[in-house]
């Protein structure tokens, strides 16, 4: 017959030894690091080309929105312009947002856009091609501006196909400030003119 008086003192025992181990002078020696692993663990963090520096994290990073009436578009049937029986696909926007490089003299940006695709009643199966525009602008001057042909594949027409594009190529000549804008949206031409 086991003593449970002598199993408890037994377990009570153990746990104590576990629990002065991990007090002992070194408070990194219960996960096996000395001093010296640690200092080589730093130096690498700080030796890391990509790594973040503090003053990037401070710096002001222009935010990037979304232009007023090109969150979505649609494509329609040849003949069926807003028809919404003809509706091919309809594509939106669901969120943007950028990142800040800096160099001498000037900045980089990286900007991505997130999105989905809902096929419409005659959606098919393949390729769509979505024109997403980036503009940034200075002090009402436009310095950058891209549209880009971004194609996604549907692979179903039962619902919604996410997409993700990124632009990392923007640079701007300056410091970063609050005069600078970055705008996002769909474009399907340029406007006509009156």
């Amino acid at each position: 017959m086991i003593n449970h008086r002598s199993l408890i003192g037994s377990f009570l025992l153990s746990a104590i030894a576990v629990v002065s181990g991990c007090q002992s002078g070194e408070p990194l020696g219960a996960f096996n690091m000395d001093k010296r692993n640690a200092q080589e663990t730093a130096q690498v963090a700080e030796a890391a080309p990509d790594a973040v520096r503090e003053s990037e994290l401070r710096a002001y990073c222009p935010p990037a929105t979304l232009r007023d009436g090109t969150s979505f578009f649609r494509t329609y049937q040849k003949g069926g312009q807003d028809d919404p029986s003809k509706i091919i696909y309809q594509a939106s926007i669901t969120d943007i947002t950028r990142t800040c490089r800096y160099n001498d003299g000037s900045f980089g940006m990286t900007v991505a856009v997130a999105g989905r695709i809902v096929p419409g009643p005659v959606g098919t199966t393949g390729s769509v091609t979505m024109p997403i525009r980036i503009v940034v602008v200075q002090s009402d001057q436009v310095v950058y501006s891209q549209l880009f042909q971004h194609n996604v594949a549907i692979t179903e027409t039962a619902g919604a196909t996410q997409f993700v594009f990124s632009d990392s190529n923007i640079v701007v000549p300056g410091q970063a400030d609050r005069s600078i804008q970055v705008i996002v949206g769909y474009d399907e031409g340029p406007a006509s003119k009156r």
